[in-house]
């Protein structure tokens, strides 16, 4: 875990990317712990208020950190481009809801064959290490870059997100998603 005092890794001023650190770092024990405690039953039960299995729903869990990488490109391209540009690419992306709502969910399905609970830990583990990693070398200018977002895509997303506010978000889908766990890895067993 990252301290506030190590110079080394990150500016003592900056208190919002060691919380950002620290979450993903909770994030991925809650993950390590979900998966050692789940066993084949749990994992193939139905989640909760999802149509997804845990495991599947597990998966799209880590899914939601794996798409920061594309997304912290999208904000620094965007944010170089007149504001019009990405209020253009968000409403586009709004208007195409339904279809993204059904590759949402058919690509938590059928990665979680792949990444299921027995890859996806490592799978995880990387991709929180390379966020991390790049989060500790951003200017403050660069985390203050923003654009539009498609609010209709995600609770969590906003009208218009900072890059900071990137790097926080896959750890509210993750805290979200985690309360829609069921059985033995149901929030509070």
């Amino acid at each position: 875990m990252v301290k506030a005092d190590d110079p080394q890794m990150v500016d003592q001023d900056d208190f919002d990317r060691v919380a950002i650190i620290e979450e993903m770092d909770t994030a991925r024990a809650s993950l390590q712990q979900l998966v050692n405690l789940a066993d084949r039953e749990t994992l193939r039960a139905p989640s909760n208020g999802t149509r997804w299995t845990n495991e599947q729903l597990l998966f799209h869990m880590v899914f939601g950190y794996m798409v920061v990488r594309a997304l912290l490109i999208l904000v620094r391209i965007f944010s170089r481009l007149p504001p019009w540009a990405s209020l253009a690419f968000a409403a586009l992306l709004d208007f195409g809801t339904p279809l993204f709502h059904v590759v949402n969910y058919w690509g938590s399905r059928f990665a979680a064959l792949t990444f299921n609970h027995r890859r996806m830990g490592a799978q995880f583990d990387r991709v929180v290490r390379s966020l991390q990693r790049h989060l500790r070398r951003e200017s403050p200018g660069s985390l203050a870059r923003s654009m539009s977002f498609p609010t209709r895509w995600d609770p969590f997303f906003t009208p218009t997100m900072t890059l900071a506010e990137v790097y926080r978000y896959p750890t509210q889908h993750f805290d979200f998603h985690r309360r829609q766990l069921s059985g033995r890895l149901a929030a509070g067993d």
